[in-house]
């Protein structure tokens, strides 16, 4: 049975005769979650884990980030989770990739990231901080990853962004994400005023209590009370009055 201990960061799998269908199912009968464990230029291995503790390294203040000691056939190794499917309805763990990784190698990775302080757009101009980007891609050692990267607003206001590369960082991480890529912004608050009874008797008052039909040609004139006579030619007028005469 698949177990792990907070204060040994330990995690243990049992191998798995086999990864099909069939074997998943009798793995999640019997209270545990599939998973597979590869890397470290090693065939992979289907293995079976307890997905309580799966749950909690995922929930952890590391997150899926969290470096643990897996414990599978005798051997630890350094592992950590690269992947895992939830059941849509229920919530419930399906399957859990995780991964052996080299301390002397560097990893890419996405780090959460923290908003700190309060925006002075916020504070003396009474808009509302929006939080574009929430975590950011990132490489370094294993050991140095962190678990968010703060990211300072205090001096945001009405027009100011800021960006991937106004993030701070030391030299142990190397931005992976595009640096113009924004981070947080502040934007106005948009009211809609409720109109006045008042306004809305006005608004009935003028407005048509049926649609306007536009009609052309003939339809036209004969809106107007029947077909108009078409107009003298103006040497015809001229003659006519002129035998009047």
């Amino acid at each position: 049975m698949a177990t792990a201990t907070k204060e040994s960061n330990v995690l243990e799998a049992k191998q798995r005769q086999s990864n099909g269908k069939n074997e998943a199912r009798r793995v999640r009968r019997g209270g545990q979650v599939p998973g597979v464990v590869y890397g470290a230029k090693k065939a992979p291995v289907a293995v079976s884990l307890d997905p309580k503790q799966i749950a909690r390294i995922l929930q952890s203040a590391t997150g899926h980030n969290t470096i643990f000691e897996l414990a599978l056939d005798g051997e630890r190794t350094r592992a950590m989770i690269v992947d895992w499917q939830h059941e849509p309805i229920k919530g419930s763990l399906l399957h859990v990739d995780l991964k052996r990784i080299a301390m002397d190698q560097k990893l890419q990775v996405r780090v959460p990231i923290v908003m700190k302080g309060e925006a002075i757009g916020v504070k003396q101009q009474g808009g509302i901080l929006e939080q574009v980007a929430r975590e950011v891609e990132v490489e370094c050692l294993p050991d140095d990853i962190p678990s968010s990267i703060e990211a300072d607003v205090t001096e945001l206001v009405f027009g100011k962004v800021l960006r991937v590369a106004d993030l701070p960082h030391s030299g142990k991480l190397k931005f992976l994400s595009d640096p113009n890529q924004p981070v947080a912004h502040v934007i106005s608050v948009k009211e809609e005023v409720a109109p006045t009874p008042e306004a809305v008797a006005a608004e009935a008052a003028v407005a048509p209590t049926e649609p306007e039909v536009i009609k052309k040609g003939k339809q036209e004139t004969e809106e107007e009370g029947g077909e108009a006579a078409p107009a003298e030619k103006p040497e015809k007028a001229e003659k006519k009055e002129k035998k009047e005469k």
